[in-house]
């Protein structure tokens, strides 16, 4: 019983500091986004227009374009930060010459913020300056203009994402293939089993936990990007990068309706709790029965 209480008060500053910058946060954000409100208006008060603005998302191009374009990111970037961190993670399981080196360069971007990623990558990128279309034009012949092209803008910021948060995945995996016990692996070698059986059948589902985690993580981070490309393209050319991020800064900030930018924020805050929620049950929820 001492040892609960002892917990409790260790745990008591974090549920503190959680509530006050997180759930009251979030009740403020709901409460507005039943209203119409300008805060920089002659007249700043609320105006209470019950489900209006969630009316008005149903028939919102924009925001149905923005979230398309949200979508096709998320399941480029996250699914390339999976398949490139496992492979990542796989070869740092063995050791080769420079391994040290190579591990802490690798995890370097991760200490960069994300509005100082999308910098660099702007000055990368940028056709009069940058080194990334002077080399695809003196190489291969290609001209890359991101200001112009929403394929090449789309496709820049994948891989800016990718080399950005591949890393997390990398570590996460890592430390996921450390944890599992050698015995499945020897058996199922002395019983002829090959490298893809022994993936798809033990080692995939010993680490689903961690690989869900992940996901869980990168989704919720993809899903809100904004600074990295607000940065590198502000959302164009157009709205090819007008991701639902981009598209809420817009609302609340430029056009100062933040009552119909809080709708937006809570629409989104429920498609990824649908969407952790249907992978929980899809990958997890079984292999828990089956425990």
């Amino acid at each position: 019983m001492q040892s609960k209480r002892l917990g409790w008060i260790f745990l008591a500053p974090t549920l503190v500091i959680l509530f006050f910058f997180g759930v009251l946060p979030f009740i403020y954000v709901v409460y507005v986004s039943f209203h119409q409100w300008n805060p920089f208006a002659v007249n700043p008060e609320m105006v209470f227009n019950g489900a209006d603005n969630f009316r008005q998302i149903v028939f919102d191009q924009a925001f149905l374009n923005s979230l398309g374009v949200t979508v096709l990111f998320v399941v480029f970037a996250v699914l390339s930060e999976l398949i490139l961190g496992y492979f990542l993670a796989q070869a740092f399981m063995r050791d080769f010459p420079g391994k040290a080196i190579f591990r802490t360069i690798h995890t370097l971007p991760l200490i960069v913020a994300p509005i100082i990623v999308g910098s660099v990558w702007k000055l990368m990128t940028t056709p009069s300056i940058g080194i990334i279309p002077h080399y695809l034009d003196e190489w291969f012949g290609i001209t890359m203009n991101i200001g112009t092209s929403a394929t090449a803008a789309f496709a820049t910021i994948v891989i800016m994402d990718v080399w950005h948060w591949t890393p997390l995945v990398t570590l996460t995996l890592i430390a996921a293939l450390v944890s599992l016990p050698p015995d499945p692996f020897e058996q199922a070698q002395i019983d002829g089993a090959g490298k893809r059986q022994i993936f798809w059948h033990i080692t995939l589902p010993m680490i689903a936990p961690a690989v869900v985690a992940t996901v869980f993580i990168r989704l919720m981070d993809a899903l809100r990007t904004v600074d990295e490309v607000w940065m590198l393209t502000g959302g164009g050319p157009g709205s090819a990068t007008r991701f639902v991020g981009v598209h809420i800064f817009k609302e609340v900030f430029p056009k100062t309706n933040y009552g119909y930018g809080s709708t937006i924020s809570v629409i989104v805050l429920y498609l990824t709790i649908v969407v952790c929620w249907l992978l929980y049950v899809t990958m997890l929820a079984p292999r828990n029965k089956k425990d």
